[in-house]
């Protein structure tokens, strides 16, 4: 147990699994760390927003898809020591189960935004592997 009371940073950010037809949406990060790298749509969650309703913003900012809130279940809070080397972040993770696969459009940050077959996935970014396995198991 530490005993340095300094308050430590968090940041807060919000991440999208979405699923169809036995794929999942990944969007190239632009921008370090990790650029290049396939991750879910997410991002910071801005002030006065919850982390679903950065969620909706995130999925439609980075990929061009919109789904209501209501339709997104969440997976989870993941919040392990090192997940980001930019520091402490905590993200809430939401899942949604499209019935047919949707024209992805990159934006924002994202360099392009593809689906990918659940059996094949690349390595991806930060602990998403985890979190794709916890939304896949809901």
């Amino acid at each position: 147990m530490s005993t340095d009371t300094t308050p430590e940073t968090i940041r807060y950010t919000a991440d999208v699994v979405l699923f169809a037809a036995g794929h999942v949406l990944l969007i190239e990060r632009g921008w370090d760390p990790h650029a290049g790298c396939w991750a879910l749509p997410g991002g910071h969650v801005d002030e006065g927003e919850t982390s679903l309703e950065a969620s909706v913003r995130e999925l439609e900012e980075e990929a061009g898809i919109t789904i209501p809130a209501a339709d997104l279940r969440q997976v989870g809070a993941f919040d392990a020591v090192g997940r980001d080397a930019r520091g402490r972040y905590v993200t809430v993770a939401y899942t949604v189960n499209l019935p047919a696969l949707v024209e992805p459009a990159a934006g924002d940050d994202a360099t392009a935004a593809r689906w990918w077959p659940m059996d094949s996935l690349p390595d991806l970014a930060f602990d998403h592997a985890e979190i794709v396995a916890a939304a896949a198991k809901r």
